[in-house]
């Protein structure tokens, strides 16, 4: 503090000189703000990824003809195909995070569109086929007639995961979305 009981000034100006500085276009920030979102719903694409892959491995080590009594004894019910499509959606990460490096909207937009096919579509599915168990838990209580894994409701369970698979989908189509128009307002100014 030099200057401090002596306040001088360059002389022509005022002390208002930072005003003519630029600022960072508004896409920029957007681009950049969401770049640092989308990522991190890609992070944690890759832990629901984890989870499912823990529920799916005794069918793999099955068909592996790999015997792992721990895991047998757990007697996890057998996936269906929706679990297997679900899990291709995690390959769709790799055109996100290219798409968010260079910036290029024809991969974010297949980007996009795979997690809706691949992601989102198992998704809705399982919670039709859930539905009808979910709703007769939730309503009567009974549990002779639903299928249940270790004196829980498998139905139930599911929902748990597609409650947070859904808000990981949504946020990462809401964070592209926002990408996309930052980078095509980008190109039209």
């Amino acid at each position: 503090m030099a200057t401090r009981g002596n306040q001088q000034w360059v002389l022509g100006t005022d002390g208002t000189d930072f005003e003519h500085r630029q600022r960072v276009a508004t896409h920029y920030q957007i681009s950049a703000m969401n770049k640092s979102r989308l990522k991190y719903c890609i992070f944690f694409h890759y832990l629901l990824f984890f989870v499912m892959l823990a529920k799916l491995s005794a069918d793999i080590l099955d068909r592996l003809n790999i015997f792992v009594l721990e895991i047998e004894e757990l007697q996890v019910p057998q996936p269906l195909w929706w679990e297997y499509i679900w899990c291709l959606s995690l390959f769709l990460s790799f055109l996100g995070l290219s798409a968010i490096r260079k910036n290029k909207t024809k991969t974010m937009q297949q980007y996009m569109i795979g997690i809706l096919l691949l992601g989102v579509g198992p998704i809705f599915y399982a919670f039709v086929y859930y539905f009808k168990d979910v709703y007769q838990y939730l309503t009567t209580g009974e549990t002779e007639s639903i299928e249940m894994w270790q004196e829980m409701p498998y139905g139930v369970l599911w929902y748990g995961f597609i409650l947070a698979a859904s808000q990981v989908h949504g946020f990462t189509m809401y964070f592209s979305y926002n990408l996309l128009t930052a980078w095509q307002t980008k190109r039209t100014n």
